[in-house]
């Protein structure tokens, strides 16, 4: 409490200091001056009213709790306390002082009042939330937790009392006893004293009703959200206190509404996990494609005991918002029981090498396991694409506009993306170990290609029809059309292979519908194209001397930058003086004159002997 009147102090010191910006000053008077005016009374004539879970549930969405950030709901709670103490002039002494007052039934004048006591209650839940989130690193705090918990009943029970009196009207009255039922329950839970806890749980609930069926459809959906807030965690207590049927139930909870909040969420967790654990001690094997593999990993026992509630729960769901949620969750806990796997490969290599040589080829057990996981992830990333795709397409019939909610206009060449990755799961999935030989699976991926081979191309040509290529549109679709044909022919007779894939028959029907309408714009097209290109208007950047046999409208030519002729003019070829080059040189052979070359003399000593004596002819 003393922390609580700290805040307390602290906020209303802070905005004190923050009066010396003007703005700032002028925000905060109009947001206190609204606070502090008198609620809204339910009640008629003289009587007293509040409309407690109205203002507790947007006090609660405005500050703080839309984000479950408690801490700023608390120092919200506390802000609001100290305006409305002042307000009232009910001031608790002064700043040097405490002086302890209570609200008594002669003070009753103004349903600010009742707000005070609701304002204090919130204040210690909202402490007591934020304590629970702290509790998991820091387990000391669960008593200080426990001490709150017990402070905001105390101040519930007070508010209880306060409109039993006369002044107050009736629903108020059921209100106060619902609120005070339902922190009751909260307590209870935390004690871990189930039957107590379903007791006050189950009369909130009942309040709550019978308030929803006595009142108008819009002030009903309040009341029936909080009833379904309490369910899961009546169901919780029931399962505790020996209903072994409500755990179906909680699962069944939690998938819809994609996890509880407040004090079931980590209870009911691990609650399902232990179901599923112990579940898992009796699941020893499983079956796929004809052959039959132990499976001895925990987690993966956990897993595949899980997969079938999950499946239903996201054939079972509507929005698109849920359908992500839960295929986001499968995936994740797929991808880790793929790691269990893993890590159970890694020290049995030379094993499974050893048993790879004895059996020709067949893969090991845990291979072959690894090998069935990794199937479910693929195929779930595919059905997740496919949905997001199916969703995609709704939209581009609706041709939503861009300023709709802000939302950019979805375009084919979003499905476009969305196929190429189905395309490479299903290109993961031939590559299997253990299923090379199995004609039949390979025979079925095939299949399941060729159809998202045919849409991914639909889409492609849709994205040319937006830019007007008509002629690649075409070929397009003609390839769609191949595509579509080529799956019904190795489909055949057996439908069942194209049960769980789009129709393609559909396919086929809007491909023709599509063809006729492409060759119509292409058409109105080229008529456009034509008129845009009358010489009256078209502007060819010819000079004016090179075109006097056309008519064309030029503007230019009566502004400053006319064109009339090139300038500087080009260059021409002309006639010059011809060069003669002796080419036939390198191909003649000349005569040889070895004969008439005159002979060198010897020289030397010999020789000039000779020359002196007269020899030397």
């Amino acid at each position: 409490m003393a922390a609580e009147r700290q805040m307390a102090g602290s906020s209303g010191g802070g905005g004190r200091g923050s009066g010396s910006s003007s703005g700032a000053s002028s925000m905060a008077t109009l947001e206190d001056n609204k606070e502090n005016e008198k609620p809204k009374s339910g009640g008629l004539g003289d009587s007293l009213g509040l409309e407690i879970l109205q203002i507790i549930k947007e006090s609660q969405q405005q500050h703080g709790l839309r984000h479950g950030d408690f801490q700023r709901y608390r120092g919200y709670c506390s802000r609001r306390l100290r305006r409305l103490r002042k307000t009232l002039n009910f001031k608790m002494g002064n700043r040097h002082k405490f002086t302890g007052k209570k609200i008594t039934e002669e003070l009753l004048s103004d349903n600010r009042y009742l707000l005070l006591i609701l304002m204090d209650a919130e204040r210690a839940w909202s402490y007591a939330m934020q304590l629970k989130q702290e509790a998991n690193t820091e387990p000391r705090k669960r008593f200080h937790l426990l001490s709150r918990l017990r402070k905001a009943v105390k101040y519930a029970e007070e508010l209880e009392h306060l409109c039993e009196s006369s002044r107050v009207d009736a629903k108020t009255k059921l209100e106060a006893q619902a609120y005070t039922a339902y922190l009751t329950g909260m307590l209870r839970f935390e004690h871990q004293e189930w039957k107590a806890a379903m007791e006050a749980f189950n009369k909130c609930k009942t309040i709550y009703e019978k308030l929803a069926s006595a009142f108008t459809e819009e002030q009903a959906i309040l009341y029936n959200q909080r009833v379904e807030e309490i369910s899961p965690n009546i169901r919780y207590c029931a399962y505790n206190i020996g209903d072994q049927s409500a755990i179906s139930e909680l699962m069944q909870m939690r998938l819809r509404t994609g996890g509880t909040e407040g004090l079931l969420a980590e209870k009911l967790e691990s609650l399902i996990t232990q179901t599923r654990a112990k579940q898992a001690a009796t699941m020893s094997e499983v079956e796929w494609r004809g052959r039959t593999v132990p499976v001895k990993i925990d987690k993966v026992r956990i897993f595949l005991l899980g997969l079938a509630d999950t499946e239903a729960a996201i054939t079972q769901a509507e929005e698109e918002e849920t359908k992500e949620r839960l295929f986001e969750s499968l995936l994740s806990e797929c991808r880790d029981a793929i790691q269990a796997v893993r890590e159970e490969l890694k020290p049995d290599q030379k094993q499974r090498d050893h048993s790879l040589e004895i059996d020709s080829g067949k893969v090991s057990n845990i291979q072959y396991l690894h090998s069935y996981l990794t199937y479910i992830k693929l195929s779930t990333a595919i059905k997740r694409n496919e949905s997001m795709a199916k969703a995609l397409q709704k939209a581009l019939l609706r041709q939503q506009q861009p300023e709709e909610d802000g939302k950019r206009v979805p375009r084919p060449q979003d499905l476009i993306r969305l196929y190429d990755i189905i395309l490479q799961n299903l290109a993961e999935l031939q590559q299997l170990p253990g299923l090379e030989e199995d004609k039949s699976y390979l025979k079925e991926i095939g299949i399941k290609t060729l159809v998202y081979k045919a849409y991914r191309c639909f889409f492609i040509a849709q994205s040319y029809v937006l830019v007007k290529k008509w002629s690649e549109a075409l070929v397009l679709y003609d390839r769609v059309l191949k595509y579509a044909t080529e799956v019904q022919v190795q489909a055949g007779t057996k439908k069942s292979n194209l049960k769980e894939l789009p129709d393609v028959q559909d396919l086929i029907t809007q491909v023709n519908a599509e063809k006729y309408s492409l060759q119509a714009a292409a058409i109105l097209d080229a008529d456009d194209s034509h008129e845009a290109e009358s010489p009256s208007q078209v502007k060819d950047g010819k000079p004016l001397s090179e075109r006097f046999e056309i008519f064309c409208l030029d503007p230019s030519l009566v502004s400053k930058q006319a064109t009339l002729v090139h300038f500087p003019p080009e260059f021409q070829p002309i006639p010059c003086k011809p060069l003669f080059f002796d080419l036939a040189l390198n191909h003649i052979s000349f005569p040889p004159l070895e004969d008439k070359v005159e002979q060198k003399t010897k020289s030397g000593l010999t020789g000039y002997i000779k020359g002196i004596f007269g020899f030397r002819s």
